[in-house]
């Protein structure tokens, strides 16, 4: 297959896609006007979610979109698979207008157009995929010449044009939205599985609502996978400058997320990310759970912006030259310390300081389990690679895999060079004499302190010292800008040595800290940086945690761990797994419920994750109709679809192997599919 060439990169490559990478700026878009409420232009972000129920139940849909704006959605979608649908949304929207409820309804459209040109003049928004509106997906390789090419975009101008009229006769906006996993078979042919593809496939609609003078619009690069989202969106905007000289609003959103922590993980390293630039105007966050869970994730999202955080001295420097290719991932070079930096994975620190006296026992927060009986410890997966305890040394036999990070006082009175480590404050390291030879941590705050970008005294003393690695943190307002700058200000000065990543929480709940941590951890690993992480929460929060470690703000107890220490523990190993960095568990690439899902499909992915969690690296999809698979599955190796009424197919990759599987053996029968392709180990 030939992939076209990047026009951007060929024809000129702008340096920046967000007004700033140092300071939280909002890319500025053009305002679109969605009923009453105004999207873009500066405009707050706005937080939106779907409902799972039967567009053809009037009563259910209209409670569950009730239920959704009471929990603060600012726009509720709803899909509209044919014209039936779309004709019942008249019906639905009328009861919600009686009860007292304007908020803009969006009609979700897949593969037909004369649904979306009925809803269009029923509600106030309808989104399309440009990948099935028009173009049908058989997988197929199709060599287009030019002539063939430009005969189909003709074929698509004409399809797509009279729902465009129809919005601007009613006013009602609509948003393009691409998918990774549904490109159409004409655009994966020329551009490939890429997210230039993803741009395109949105481009071609864009210009031709522009040629018809239509500009309600929104756009949204949505992905499984959160490091081809976030190129995706970045790509977009430059493309939009390039051709138009601005930019649509974006709708942000992790498609097929999933549930629990890595649901609001996998969406908060994405959207996080772009949010963490100024780029978004609206967003969803797409769990496998009742929708208006969704929303407080969304709110956690969007606060962090509005947040009073002025107590701050330090100023980021400009940047000048970027150091790094955010639009394909690379991972920054560097050297290897120990188990540290090069090509090894990224290594996870366990914060173990505020535990008064460390026991056996804690160790099991973090992957190592005691048996007495053998006298040996057992490591599980997510088996965190050092403890760091401050002041206290450990008085019983450690794990042999497990290190532990002391202050340079603690590590001069022990005797034991290859378990202690030290780690020292970057102002005194250059003058100490009393170093480990192989190995030494060294901390550094990043531009909330006196750290001038010109001044490198003390990076220079432990510049490419082949046993030191920074702890990178900081205490700007701008936390995630900081640590970036201070990335590049590496790479200009070509020091490679291995780099962790250190945050801290002062939120309060759950879902908070998951939220801060994904976004701000997240978002440099998605852009190559980082060779560890190390988490933990200050005092305060703390402290608050200790009583309730495992709920979230709907006190749903979607995480098991039970202690702080295992929680984020389980958030460092969930942030590495969804931006690729480091596999430590199955992934489930499962799509949030809709009117169009033939099974329970929140139960379904509870019994299938039950029975596969052990499959360390295997990714499985479970998807709940054919519009979201097998497209949507992006780069599963497994698929569980909805094809009928309590019947499945099912899938390796994107081939099918069984089709119209009876439900009441489905799982069963994807457990044989895995052991059929070698995918399946008995659980311990």
């Amino acid at each position: 297959m030939k992939v076209k060439d990047n026009p951007i990169t060929t024809r000129f490559m702008m340096q920046y896609y967000c007004p700033s990478l140092t300071q939280i700026s909002r890319l500025k878009t053009r305002e679109v006007t969605i009923g009453h409420l105004k999207i873009g232009n500066g405009h707050p972000i706005r937080v939106q979610t779907m409902t799972t129920t039967d567009t053809l139940d009037t009563a259910a849909t209209v409670e569950q979109t009730i239920r959704c704006i009471e929990a603060g959605a600012e726009l509720v979608r709803i899909t509209a698979p044919s014209k039936k649908e779309a004709e019942n949304l008249l019906n639905i929207k009328n009861e919600l207008r009686r009860r007292g409820y304007d908020t803009p309804i969006v009609a979700d459209i897949h593969f037909t157009p004369n649904a979306a040109e009925i809803a269009a003049r029923i509600v106030e928004k309808v989104r399309i995929n440009p990948g099935n509106y028009v173009d049908k997906k058989k997988f197929e390789l199709i060599e287009y010449t030019d002539l063939d090419y430009a005969e189909e975009i003709e074929r698509i101008t004409e399809r797509f044009t009279p729902l465009v009229l129809i919005c601007k006769e009613h006013g009602t906006a609509m948003r393009i939205g691409t998918n990774h996993g549904s490109l159409s078979d004409r655009i994966m042919s020329r551009y490939g599985d890429t997210p230039m593809g993803m741009v395109e496939s949105a481009m071609e609609f864009l210009r031709i609502a522009r040629a018809n003078d239509y500009h309600n619009i929104v756009l949204s690069m949505k992905a499984s996978n959160p490091q081809v989202m976030v190129q995706a969106y970045r790509l977009l905007i430059q493309q939009m400058q390039l051709e138009f000289n601005e930019c649509y609003p974006l709708h942000l959103g992790v498609t097929e997320a999933g549930d629990g922590e890595d649901g609001r993980v996998k969406s908060a390293a994405g959207i996080g990310t772009l949010l963490e630039d100024g780029i978004g105007d609206t967003i969803r966050v797409s769990l496998t759970e009742d929708p208006e869970f969704e929303i407080p994730v969304c709110r956690d999202l969007v606060k962090r912006y509005t947040k009073d955080v002025s107590n701050t001295n330090g100023v980021i420097p400009p940047v000048q030259k970027l150091t790094y290719d955010p639009f394909v991932y690379k991972r920054r070079h560097s050297i290897a310390v120990s188990n540290v930096g090069a090509s090894q994975v990224p290594i996870v620190i366990a914060d173990f300081s505020k535990i008064e006296k460390i026991e056996p026992a804690h160790l099991t927060a973090i992957g190592y389990t005691y048996d007495a009986l053998t006298d040996k410890w057992n490591i599980g997966d997510q088996a965190a690679d050092y403890i760091f305890t401050g002041h206290q040394l450990i008085n019983f036999e450690l794990p042999g895999t497990l290190k532990v990070i002391v202050y340079p006082g603690t590590w001069a009175t022990q005797n034991s060079a290859d378990k202690y480590i030290p780690i020292f404050d970057i102002a005194g390291y250059a003058t100490e004499t009393a170093k480990h030879p192989k190995q030494n941590f060294v901390m550094m705050d990043c531009f909330s302190d006196e750290t001038p970008i010109n001044d490198f005294t003390h990076l220079d003393a432990v510049a490419n010292d082949p046993t030191a690695i920074l702890c990178l943190s900081s205490k700007h307002k701008n936390a995630m800008p900081a640590m970036r700058r201070m990335f590049m200000a590496l790479q200009e000065k070509q020091i490679n040595n291995p780099v962790v990543i250190t945050i801290d929480s002062g939120w309060n709940t759950t879902d908070e800290h998951l939220i801060h941590f994904a976004t701000e951890a997240g978002a440099l690993l998605l852009d190559g940086f980082g060779d560890g992480l190390c988490f933990g929460l200050t005092s305060k929060s703390y402290a608050a945690q200790i009583a309730n470690a495992s709920k979230d703000t709907s006190g749903r107890n979607y995480n098991s761990n039970s202690s702080v220490e295992a929680f984020i523990n389980a958030t460092a190993f969930t942030i590495l797994q969804a931006t690729r960095t480091r596999i430590s568990k199955t992934e489930y690439i499962s799509c949030p419920s809709c009117g169009r899902t033939l099974f329970n499909l929140q139960e379904t992915t509870a019994k299938i994750r039950s029975v596969t969690n052990h499959l360390k690296g295997v990714k499985i999809a479970i998807m709940g109709c054919i519009v979201n698979g097998p497209g949507e599955m992006a780069d599963a190796d497994f698929g569980y679809v909805g094809s009928g009424p309590g019947k499945i197919t099912l899938y390796k990759g994107k081939e099918v192997v069984k089709k119209n599987v009876d439900s009441e053996i489905a799982v069963d029968e994807l457990i044989q599919l895995l052991k059929a392709h070698d995918a399946w180990v008995d659980p311990a």
